[in-house]
């Protein structure tokens, strides 16, 4: 697959995409409460979070989810998998099935981020017509800002993007990994102040996968059910 000349930069900043898809496991925890350990295959995408409340997955076909005390309030088949994506920029934007074009510069206090926006192909992922834009630091060529909208299976388009800024990165193996994200308040493209922080702890990536079954459903767990499309907004 060919990337745009600037996006194959950004992907050597971070260690190279080759050496990305050497890997085959992604392991970090988010403390919050409950703590969450999130576990991802990076070849088939199947994952799993683990809590001392409930556990959620994808099997590969199906989102599951077991909570036996109805602790998770939110949407298992949204959730399963948001962290990843945030985590794992900006190689998730090597997937296939995306289209890159070039994006206005984006401008956070007085310095002018170049960028890319990010589309998908029809039918590729929960929410297709999901919109990203990447924008990178010009003389490090390191993501600085992911915008993204949220459609989420509403099958509408969304003008209204929402930002997040990346600017603590640690070497993982070989690859230059969030240590946190942060999102911000703004208005179309302008960027206002810090909202909040999301940190990632106990990171790992390796090239060993999880056991066969791993990411399998539990005994005590249902697949999750889909809304119908009208009621999924």
């Amino acid at each position: 697959m060919t990337y745009p000349n600037e996006l194959q930069k950004v992907f050597e900043a971070h260690g190279g995409l080759d050496k990305w898809q050497d890997m085959k496991t992604l392991v970090f925890e988010l403390p919050k409460e409950p703590r969450e350990k999130h576990i991802t295959d990076l070849r088939t995408r199947k994952d799993r979070i683990e809590t001392t409340s409930f556990q959620m997955g994808y099997d590969g076909q199906n989102t599951w989810i077991a909570d036996p005390d109805k602790a998770y309030k939110g949407n298992p088949e949204f959730y399963h998998n948001l962290m990843f994506y945030f985590y794992a920029m900006p190689f998730v934007l090597a997937d296939k099935g995306i289209f890159y074009e070039t994006a206005e510069n984006l401008e956070f206090e007085g310095k002018q981020y170049p960028g890319l926006a990010i589309s998908y192909g029809e039918g590729v992922g929960t929410s297709p017509k999901d919109e990203y834009y990447i924008h990178y630091d010009p003389e490090t060529f390191r993501m600085a800002w992911l915008g993204y909208t949220v459609t989420y299976r509403t099958g509408e388009d969304s003008d209204e993007v929402k930002w997040i800024r990346y600017d603590n990165w640690e070497l993982f193996n070989g690859l230059l990994l969030p240590r946190s994200i942060s999102w911000y308040s703004y208005e179309g493209r302008e960027i206002g102040g810090l909202r909040n922080t999301v940190v990632f702890e106990n990171v790992e990536i390796k090239q060993k996968p999880m056991e066969t079954g791993f990411f399998d459903k539990p005994e005590d767990g249902v697949i999750f059910a889909r809304l119908p499309e009208a009621e999924s907004n």
